[in-house]
């Protein structure tokens, strides 16, 4: 009988190699629309609301399910369902490069988000499951982090490169061959593992979960994007209270959804916090930067994902340093190290001007290895204490509250950037412009360029250099704040690690390999 602590070899790391695939696309699909909508909107012609929803809709499918195709994963099987949502996924990808209308997009994007809700859970699950030893488990969870945080990156630049030669459809059918390379290569490679004994599939919790989900998360991105609304507030509480009712549900049941055992461990529960704070910082930087890069500095689309990329290198090199340095000293110190690290990366952007492009970057590389260092760690972490035959579901928590800490990040950081962006542009703005173009002016650095390119010289000149100053001033004091909540970050990581960063063994280091069912 196998010893479950035997490392892992040539067939087990090939295996990770083609899970990376699903991965990359999951995450490059966030961002694979940047640069195809303005032809998209020139053939569908979809109304704004379409346009909104057909950019959300796919992140929005995605989050409210992920909870469920995690649990659903641990019972029918981690691979089984990998292989189920890569069809599905590969599917939608021809819907949507091939839609006719705004209306067939969108429910293309619904269900790639679908897809991509089983994709997620399922491959770091797999990733648990094929490496017992921890210093391994750790290395692989640090490429898969890298991974994930490159590959949003890399959706808009293959976006850009692939709209350069051909149909704006084209940026979906980039997912085809590596879909069907991982239908041939996962029964080949990948083990199956699934919960040996899961108990009843709870269906209330579906539902449950998804109206717990959604409403806060989209609440939270429209308050980013349009500002307060009451009508928002209320979307959020909403899905506060389905998300007690949801709680409540867990530790009731006979056979949870979520198996309530899994926050007992110390571990778990601060590593999907911690997480959450990780992406909260994560978001909230590229809210800016993005913006930075085109509208401060005036670079096209194409130029400026390519340098968004500069980031990816130090997110390369820190996460597999960071499992490194982790197997060596207490990961509490390495983990709240990486917040400040990432902290650090915030003072740089607090220093930038109008024309700063290397400090941008250089504070934006900083931020990115520090966070990056700190969400393979956590993963690592929250992964190694839950029980081998839940790691599905445990993958899916961390994987919510990413999206949580993301839309949470833009909300609030962005938010400063917006008050402090209205409050300095109208003190700055020339006389003589009309009501209307001062409404323009005043809502987004994008509505003030427009502006000024319809102004005549000096006068469009100085709209938009006080536009692009007022922005810049709003980056600078959101970092700050940035740079405090990771400051404070760092301290809850050295109180609440401690004790659990001394990294315990995980719960199958002297388990018999039969305690999953493993085909």
């Amino acid at each position: 009988m196998t010893h479950s602590t035997a490392r892992a070899g040539r067939k087990e790391w090939t295996a990770f190699v083609v899970l990376l695939l699903p991965l990359l696309l999951v995450s490059m699909d966030v961002s694979v629309l940047y640069f195809a909508i303005p032809a998209i909107s020139q053939e569908l012609e979809p109304t704004s609301t379409q346009q909104l929803w057909i950019f959300d809709v796919y992140a929005f499918a995605l989050a409210g399910l992920l909870i469920t195709m995690g649990s659903l994963g641990d019972r029918i099987g981690r691979r089984k369902l990998l292989l189920a949502g890569a069809s599905a996924f590969g599917l939608a990808s021809v819907a949507a490069a091939y839609a006719t209308s705004a209306e067939m997009l969108i429910a293309a994007r619904v269900l790639l988000g679908i897809g991509g809700a089983t994709l997620m859970p399922s491959t770091m699950g797999l990733v648990r499951n094929l490496f017992h030893d921890a210093k391994q488990r750790s290395s692989a969870i640090g490429i898969w982090s890298g991974a994930m945080a490159g590959g949003i990156a890399l959706g808009s630049v293959m976006s850009g490169v692939m709209l350069n030669h051909f149909w704006w459809g084209s940026v979906f059918l980039i997912n085809v061959p590596a879909m069907l390379l991982l239908l041939v290569l996962v029964p080949l490679l990948v083990p199956e593992f699934k919960d040996p004994k899961p108990g009843t599939f709870d269906l209330l919790s579906v539902p449950l979960s998804m109206g717990a989900v959604l409403p806060v998360v989209y609440g939270l991105k429209k308050l980013a994007s349009d500002g307060f609304s009451v009508p928002m507030i209320l979307a959020i509480a909403a899905g506060l209270a389905v998300g007690a009712l949801f709680v409540h549900r867990q530790r009731t049941t006979a056979h949870p959804m979520i198996d309530p055992a899994l926050f007992r461990s110390r571990g778990f529960g601060a590593g999907i916090g911690l997480n959450s704070l990780a992406t909260f910082a994560m978001m909230g930087s590229a809210y800016f930067t993005a913006q930075y890069l085109q509208s401060v500095l005036g670079k096209g689309a194409l130029e400026a994902a390519l340098w968004s990329l500069a980031p990816s290198v130090a997110v390369g090199v820190a996460a597999p340093t960071a499992a490194v340095i982790a197997g060596r000293v207490n990961r509490a110190y390495v983990i709240s190290g990486g917040f400040l690290i990432a902290a650090l990366g915030y003072g740089v952007l607090a220093l930038a001007g109008t024309d700063a492009l290397w400090t941008v970057l250089i504070g934006a590389s900083v931020l990115a290895g520090g966070i990056v260092t700190v969400m393979a760690l956590v993963t690592d972490m929250a992964l190694a204490v839950a029980p081998p035959e839940r790691a599905g579901s445990a993958a899916s928590l961390l994987e919510t509250g990413q999206e949580f800490g993301g839309a949470l990040g833009m909300a609030v950081l962005g938010s400063i950037g917006t008050v402090v962006y209205r409050d300095d542009v109208t003190d700055s703005m020339p006389s003589g412009l009309s009501p209307s173009a001062l409404d323009a002016i005043h809502e987004t650095l994008g509505s003030a360029t427009v502006v000024a390119d319809q102004l005549p010289g000096r006068t469009g000149d100085a709209v938009l250099t006080a536009a692009r100053e007022a922005f810049t001033h709003g980056m600078n004091l959101a970092a700050l704040a940035g740079l405090v909540i990771l400051i404070g970050a760092a301290a809850v990581a050295m109180v609440a690690l401690r004790k659990v960063g001394a990294a315990a063994p995980a719960p199958d280091a002297t388990a018999d390999a039969g305690t999953l069912s493993r085909v």
